[in-house]
């Protein structure tokens, strides 16, 4: 999915396991508003990061959601792989 739709995709993929982990429930009452606010909240980090690394040019926003996405995929193709 994210060779076809971009690496911003990360974001689909890795905030609603993240947001799960932390509110510890899969209850779509709890879920949909989390995904909501901590996609929100990691684009807006994201893009505060990218904008200020480095600081007289830009990085794409899309390099810095992978380099904090990716882990997190990861480690969920890992930990699936394991209860195989």
């Amino acid at each position: 999915m994210t060779a076809f739709a971009g690496p911003i995709s990360f974001v689909g993929i890795a905030v609603p396991h993240l947001v799960k982990c932390l509110l510890g429930t899969a209850k779509p009452l709890l879920m949909i508003p989390g995904c909501f606010l901590g996609g929100a909240a990691f684009c807006l980090a994201s893009d505060l990061i990218a904008r200020t690394a480095f600081a007289p040019t830009e990085v794409s926003i899309s390099s810095v959601t992978a380099v904090f996405g990716a882990p997190v995929v990861i480690y969920m193709m890992v930990r699936n792989r394991k209860g195989m």
